[in-house]
């Protein structure tokens, strides 16, 4: 990997399947339209917008606009269309041609869709017919638990302490401790953070809900155990992250006198804002007793932790390993860098030596954390002894327009212009048994899937 020729073959290949692929695009949306009639807002472009847009584009939110009503969307159109065929629109930054790729949360746009919103725009944004419009979703006023849906309103809600922002100064990172204040043994079935408004939002680039307590028989200097053995993160929340649902036979498990350790990172935006974080604890009933116990786990893609060296106008690329001490399953792919964040894939090497790559997101985006959850028939499930692979590149150089100075040298460390590079990992760690069953069930194994070049170069 790096190998400039490698990545002289990459960077062509990359450019003449997004070539082809724009003329796809344009060609079979003229074939759909031949077909089909003209692409219209209700019949085709609404249950499009409603399916993987106005969760976060409708009113009272964090977004610029509402995508709901054809009223709404109809002044978008031409940013609607240069927004899905850069494919910044919906967030999903992984690449599709590498890795896992079924997932619980997908919110991408396929081919199809994109080619249909592309002829509507150029159609001139027809409405059609309002009788073929789908039932107009209904989102409630101001801020909600999202999974209420699915479980009714959390069991518990812890909130940070409320912090003020100034309209101007350095980014904080607020670490207030607060009691769970829950006296028995209790099972997490799923986690939502929220911030306490929607001004919040503004200034919370992310939050951090560590779970604090004391762990019968847990060496707290011995950092393998803890990362198998300890209470590990509840959740973290940013922008594309808002909510962990565990898999069935699956949890977080609370301790009497359990505490939430936040770690708020706010940054200024022009105008004092006071706020908070709020965390919704959805619990298994009393007396039921998952399999298994998932932790929120970081894997760093460095040689050691908190150490990164980015010189001026370069690419950068650093690796870290993990060895599970025993059988597991990963849940999700969440990864976690900067400003120069550009690419991090990870991967499994086997103890037979194989390697496979789970998942790569090629093309990075600090204001979008997105996590990817598996689907639960395509988790991987990996034996004792794997090694967890994580890279990362940086692109520390003026192609990326997210660089605040190209010319400055890097290292780690919390501030959005310093740099970071980990991935967070829900791991369920199961029995030999179950995985020796798991492995019969499914034979013969997949074969290892190829290991991505580095990401394109200036």
């Amino acid at each position: 990997m790096g190998n400039k020729c490698q990545a002289a073959i990459h960077a062509s290949t990359i450019t003449l399947v997004v070539t082809c692929a724009l003329l796809a695009l344009s060609t079979g949306s003229n074939a759909e339209k031949l077909d089909d009639g003209p692409v219209t807002f209700a019949r085709d472009i609404a249950p499009i917008f409603s399916a993987k847009c106005t969760e976060c584009h409708h009113k009272g939110t964090a977004a610029p606009m509402s995508l709901v009503t054809y009223q709404e969307a109809r002044p978008w159109a031409r940013s609607i269309k240069e927004r899905v065929l850069a494919r910044q629109m919906p967030p999903w930054h992984l690449d599709k041609t590498v890795g896992i790729q079924r997932f619980q949360n997908d919110r991408s746009l396929t081919d199809q869709q994109i080619a249909k919103i592309v002829n509507w725009v150029d159609s001139g944004a027809p409405l059609g017919d309002p009788k073929d419009l789908p039932p107009s979703p209904q989102w409630p006023e101001g801020q909600e638990w999202v999974l209420a849906k699915q479980f009714g309103q959390p069991d518990l809600i812890v909130k940070s302490v409320p912090y003020t922002m100034p309209a101007q100064g350095q980014d904080i990172w607020w670490k207030p401790i607060t009691p769970i204040g829950i006296n028995e043994t209790r099972w997490v079935r799923a986690v939502e953070m929220r911030t306490g408004s929607v001004a919040g939002r503004r200034v919370t680039h992310h939050a951090l809900a560590g779970l604090d307590q004391d762990e019968p028989g847990l060496d707290p200097n011995d950092d393998d155990a803890a990362r198998q053995n300890g209470p590990g993160l509840l959740m973290e929340w940013a922008i594309g992250k808002n909510y962990d649902v565990y898999r069935p036979g699956t949890g977080k498990l609370l301790l009497p006198g359990a505490r939430i350790r936040w770690d708020i990172h706010y940054h200024a935006v022009s105008e004092q804002i006071r706020d908070h974080v709020e965390l919704g604890i959805y619990l298994y009933p009393r007396g039921e007793v998952p399999k298994y116990r998932t932790r929120l786990t970081i894997f760093h893609a460095l040689p050691m932790p908190q150490y990164l060296d980015i010189p001026p106008n370069t690419v950068k690329e650093t690796q870290g390993i993990v060895v599970l001490k025993q059988p597991a399953r990963l849940e999700n792919f969440q990864p976690h860098m900067h400003l120069r964040g550009k690419a991090m894939a990870i991967e499994a090497i086997l103890p037979d030596g194989t390697a496979r790559i789970l998942s790569y997101v090629d093309r990075f985006n600090f204001n979008w954390m997105n996590n990817y959850i598996y689907a639960d028939d395509a988790a991987p499930v990996l034996p004792r002894g794997t090694v967890i692979r994580v890279t990362a590149w940086h692109d520390n150089t003026t192609a990326n327009p997210n660089n605040p100075d190209p010319n400055q040298w890097v290292g780690f460390g919390d501030r959005t212009i310093d740099e970071m590079a980990h991935a967070w990992v829900n791991v369920t760690y199961i029995s030999e048994d179950d995985y020796r069953e798991w492995a019969d069930r499914h034979k013969p194994a997949v074969a290892p899937l190829p290991r991505p070049g580095a990401p394109d170069r200036p």
